[in-house]
């Protein structure tokens, strides 16, 4: 039970990280109509800006102003790349957004250079000892606390602010919206720089602990399987989606010794069964809009 239970802390920590990847995925799709395949890039800029950021000012700091400038970055790319694709099919755009993110991280890859860069968190590989002695890492927690606070500041932004409601008329009819006044292209460019300070936020926490690589922009492809999950037109799909598969992705690393058959690094292929079996079950996702069509 202790190990069951450390698990699930754990889980629910990586699954924040794959929760707020999820958030910027479904909050580009549902103003846009569009999976932008950038994100990735985004997520190791956001992480890069860090490592250089957290000397002069500190790691909250460093990480408020990654955020800021990350989000500047993927509104930059929105404008100058995407926005004159608009009325172009969505494969199209896709594609594009594909190579975005690959012209970006050749530019991340040059920052982080043959150095061993981190982004100076302050809790590492310390630990907490709760009652039962139930140990769990210091990150984990922050990284859970760090995305209910993000998620929370988000809805209430999405519910209560002018702006936000902008976003969800938007996002539920462009023409019905454009009628009342409002900005699509605004909401467009609103919807990529929230997307980019989200991912740079998890690439930051996706990085605690350890070293900012090449190769931590793999950490956003577990955000597929998330989507697939919650739905892609959901928020609320995207944060449950990311809990869950973080929750299994760390309790299959915890038990997956006891089953030899399954090889060493299984955990790291669960999100994708998880979809997969979602995907058999529940095409549009567990909270996703099911696409109603007449003939």
């Amino acid at each position: 039970m202790k190990d069951l239970l450390e698990s699930v802390l754990r889980g629910l920590g990586t699954g924040s990280v794959y929760a707020l990847l999820a958030l910027g995925f479904v909050i580009i799709y549902k103003a846009t109509r569009v999976i932008s395949f950038a994100q990735p890039s985004f997520m190791l800029a956001g992480a890069v800006l860090v490592t250089y950021l957290v000397g002069p000012l500190g790691f909250f700091l460093a990480l408020i102003v990654a955020a800021a400038l990350t989000g500047g970055l993927a509104l930059g790319v929105e404008r100058l790349a995407v926005r004159p694709m608009v009325g172009r099919p969505v494969f199209t755009v896709a594609i594009i957004t594909l190579g975005i993110d690959i012209a970006v991280r050749v530019v991340d890859n040059a920052f982080i250079g043959l150095d061993v860069r981190h982004v100076g968190d302050p809790w590492g590989l310390k630990v907490l000892k709760l009652p039962g002695g139930i140990v769990v890492e210091q990150r984990h927690i922050a990284m859970a606390l760090t995305t209910a606070v993000l998620i929370a500041g988000l809805f209430a932004f999405f519910r209560y602010t002018k702006t936000g409601l902008a976003m969800r008329a938007a996002a539920y009819d462009q023409e019905a919206a454009l009628a009342q006044g409002v900005s699509v292209g605004s909401v467009f460019a609103m919807s990529w720089a929230l997307a980019g300070a989200l991912a740079a936020v998890a690439g930051t926490f996706a990085a605690v602990g350890g070293s900012v690589s090449e190769s931590l922009w793999l950490v956003a492809l577990t955000a597929l399987p998330v989507i697939i999950l919650g739905g892609l037109d959901s928020l609320p799909g995207a944060v449950i989606g990311g809990l869950v598969v973080g929750v299994v992705q760390e309790v299959t690393a915890t038990y997956q010794g006891h089953f030899t058959f399954l090889g060493g690094n299984f955990s790291v292929v669960t999100p994708y069964v998880v979809m997969l079996l979602v995907l058999l079950v529940r095409p549009y996702g567990l909270f996703g809009t099911r696409e109603v069509t007449r003939v």
